[in-house]
């Protein structure tokens, strides 16, 4: 199994005309070949897939990759433990996590943002 650290960071919108790199998403998650998250390799590694939601002016969160009934991605933060403050990876299943891609998140505040997939990295390449 090949777990992959990937960040996301806020791309551009009417609020952040050119993007934020100091709002996104840190996460580890089992990559195929082709970027898309492996549900079959996550199944064996839940613990070890991590994100940490990082906004500027904001403490960290810290939480899961989780996958909900239904078989829609999201993030669980520890802290919170409310189901309803999960963020939720619009069509996650689907989208390629590789460098250049974009994904939306629906995040606490029920508003969806596009981030932009700036780094994957084989997690051995951290300490």
């Amino acid at each position: 199994m090949s777990l992959s650290k990937i960040r996301l960071e806020l791309a551009r919108d009417h609020d952040f005309p050119d993007g934020s790199r100091e709002r996104g998403y840190e996460f580890t998650a089992p990559l195929a070949q082709d970027g898309h998250i492996s549900e079959t390799e996550w199944k064996g590694a839940r613990d070890r897939c991590r994100v940490r939601r990082f906004w500027n002016g904001q403490p960290d969160e810290v939480g899961h990759l989780i996958r909900k009934p239904g078989g829609s991605w999201a993030f669980h933060y520890d802290l919170l433990g409310d189901p309803d403050d999960d963020e939720a990876g619009y069509r996650f299943g689907n989208h390629k996590f590789t460098l250049g891609e974009y994904v939306s998140i629906k995040e606490h505040d029920d508003v969806s943002r596009t981030f932009r997939v700036v780094a994957v990295l084989p997690l051995k390449a951290f300490p």
